[in-house]
């Protein structure tokens, strides 16, 4: 099939009726669309995970499981033709009630995948009917037939293999006769439990979706018209970008734009695949299309912050020219499945903060078996209350002079971990959370507005 689009559509984009409908028009103005990711209806994620966590009061979750009868009803009341819908819809609550009371009693990380899954489920079986309605001929797929995955749950790794082979077999030949309604998020382990790729895998699903289906386009819709210089709500002055490389997107969701998912430009990537981020309450304002080859390759591009931050800072004499002491603590920590984002030692001292993983919210943890293994090591301080200012742009290891430009901007401000020079898209470093957003707004006047 020629000009093969793949559509995915977040929660805020799906909220409503209203939402549902701006989505269908989207779909209509465009018959490259043939598949459409969606994700679960605006703050039903945050309701189902707190249910995950596991809701002892019999009242607490009986109120939560009202909160998201009352999302989903809001939106059904408004369909023609809903009782086929709502049964299913209400199926899947009854599964949603039954696991909470489960969760309530051993919660794990297995159960919080099958659980928070639900949302996702429950959302396309209403805009595949909403489209159906506006005489779209579209049907329902359940994902987890071809996003197959690892059993890491809360974090599952995707088979790219698998889902290639069974979206070609499945999900292509579907396309040719329907516009496809599928869900983000979730997947299948090789044994058919449900699984999820982390809060945000949306995006990434839908980009692996979309290279398993040999897709000619990606679209991402959200609720601000593409990516901006900075997030608009910290500083009004902040301006979209038309264009931008895979690399330079890349580091902007690696280092906190809430835009896209960390992993989702990586099939994208793979697969040459352009990506276009755009508004679906505007779509009429445009966006912003990612590409492998941009036009223009500016020093600044723009500014990222990624709060929730924690800093374990380890320290011991016998780093002192010693051999293997950073291995021993990489070991200990890969024994323990933490995931390292940034680093910087002295001779004596290494800190190093940690990657957020997983469906729940909150800063990164250190688990405590990894803690003692690493104090019978060195003395190990974990901070948090931390957040992370990235600045993206073009050869910046190799220019000269910004780097003063940058901290002289915030000579008033404590910066903690500073990274330069190991990447030539970024510069980085911790602020505490209290002058995170000022330090993002001098930046962005000082950088982007004179």
């Amino acid at each position: 099939m020629s000009a093969f689009n793949v559509a995915k559509f977040g929660g805020t984009s799906v909220a409503d009726f209203e939402s549902m409908s701006r989505c269908a028009a989207i779909i209509e103005n465009n018959p490259s669309t043939r598949l459409v990711v969606s994700s679960a209806c605006s703050g039903v994620t945050n309701l189902l995970v707190e249910l995950a966590n596991g809701v002892s009061e019999a009242s607490r979750r009986v109120e939560l499981l009202e909160n998201i009868h009352a999302i989903h009803e809001a939106i059904l009341t408004q369909l023609n033709s809903p009782d086929a819908t709502r049964a299913e819809v209400q199926s899947i609550l009854d599964t949603v009630a039954n696991l909470a009371e489960a969760a309530s009693i051993q919660p794990s990380a297995k159960l919080t995948d099958h659980l928070v899954a639900c949302g996702e489920l429950m959302s396309t079986h209403i805009l595949t009917q909403l489209m159906c309605e506006r005489g779209i001929s579209a049907t329902r797929f359940d994902i987890r037939d071809v996003l197959r995955t690892d059993d890491n749950y809360g974090k599952a790794e995707p088979n790219v293999e698998m889902i290639a082979q069974l979206a070609q077999n499945l999900l292509a030949p579907l396309c040719q006769q329907y516009v496809v309604i599928t869900q983000g998020f979730i997947g299948a382990d090789d044994e058919g439990n449900t699984t999820t790729l982390g809060r945000g895998g949306s995006d990434y699903s839908a980009a692996l979706i979309a290279e398993g289906v040999r897709a000619e386009g990606l679209e991402i819709w959200t609720d601000v018209p593409g990516i901006y210089t900075t997030d608009p709500r910290i500083a009004e002055k902040a301006q979209p970008i038309p264009e931008i490389s895979f690399s330079e997107a890349s580091e902007m969701a690696n280092f906190g734009a809430k835009i896209l998912h960390p992993s989702t430009l990586l099939p994208a990537l793979r697969h040459d695949i352009p990506v276009f981020v755009g508004s679906s309450k505007a779509p009429e304002k445009g966006g912003t299309w990612i590409r492998h080859q941009v036009e223009s390759s500016p020093l600044f591009r723009a500014l990222a912050l990624r709060c929730n931050q924690t800093m374990v800072t380890l320290r011991s004499a016998n780093m002192f020219h010693a051999y293997g002491f950073l291995a021993k603590v990489f070991e200990i920590l890969a024994k323990h499945k933490v995931s390292v984002d940034l680093i910087t030692t002295s001779e004596i001292s290494v800190s190093l903060t940690l990657d957020h993983t997983g469906t729940s919210g909150g800063a990164p943890q250190l688990p405590q078996a990894a803690r003692e293994e690493l104090e019978d090591l060195c003395s190990v301080e974990v901070e948090q209350g931390l957040c992370l200012v990235a600045l993206i742009g073009n050869n910046m290891s190799q220019s000269k002079g910004y780097a003063k430009q940058v901290f002289g901007t915030l000579e008033d401000v404590n910066l903690r971990m500073i990274c330069y020079g190991a990447s030539a898209h970024n510069l980085c470093f911790l602020v505490n959370e209290s002058a995170a957003r000022l330090s993002i707004q001098k930046l962005h006047k000082e950088l982007f507005e004179n």
